[in-house]
């Protein structure tokens, strides 16, 4: 009897133990052998899910110098300027993804050279499984990230997913055109 109490607590310490680590930002490996999931430095992240603002992307270690390196076409910019039906850009993003961390600076550099009241953008953060806790992502089919989903009238336009054909802003305008 006493030996299946210390069993019974053993396997409720390792439980908890591996749910308090899930839990903290640590990730379960992919081809994770055992029960366990490690937990390494170089795994801890922040992974921002739902309403996401760009000054609360602005603030991650990889936005910079994409946002600040990244030259836009200004004949492209001065056309986008001209856009004058209400327009909505929904970007859904994992601050996790290589892909979101080169689209999305360069996206919002845009987004501010342009300065068009006409066009309003939403950002939804998702995590690994491309979910957040508010559903909002879910409205939306997808699959890859970023995906930039342009609608006017409340209908899709047009989207642009994982990376331009050509440039955001030309991609963007030929959406719009």
């Amino acid at each position: 009897m006493h030996n299946n109490v210390k069993a019974l607590l053993a396997t409720t310490l390792l439980f908890f133990s591996s749910q308090s680590m899930a839990s903290s930002g640590c990730a379960f490996e992919d081809k994770q052998d055992g029960f366990l999931a490690t937990c390494s430095e170089e795994k801890q992240e922040v992974i921002l899910t739902g309403a996401v603002t760009h000054q609360e992307l602005n603030e991650f270690d990889w936005f910079t110098d994409e946002y600040t390196n990244y030259s836009a076409d200004a004949s492209v910019i001065s056309q986008l300027q001209k856009i004058d039906t209400p327009t909505e850009v929904i970007v859904i993003i994992g601050t996790w993804c290589s892909d979101c961390h080169r689209e999305t600076p360069r996206f919002i550099r845009i987004i501010e050279e342009i300065n068009n009241p006409n066009i309003k953008v939403t950002y939804i953060g998702v995590d690994r499984e491309k979910q957040d806790p508010q559903g909002l992502a879910a409205n939306y089919e997808f699959s890859r990230i970023p995906t930039f989903i342009v609608e006017q009238d409340g209908k899709e336009i047009g989207r642009i997913v994982e990376k331009p054909e050509v440039s955001l802003e030309a991609d963007l305008l030929g959406i719009l055109k």
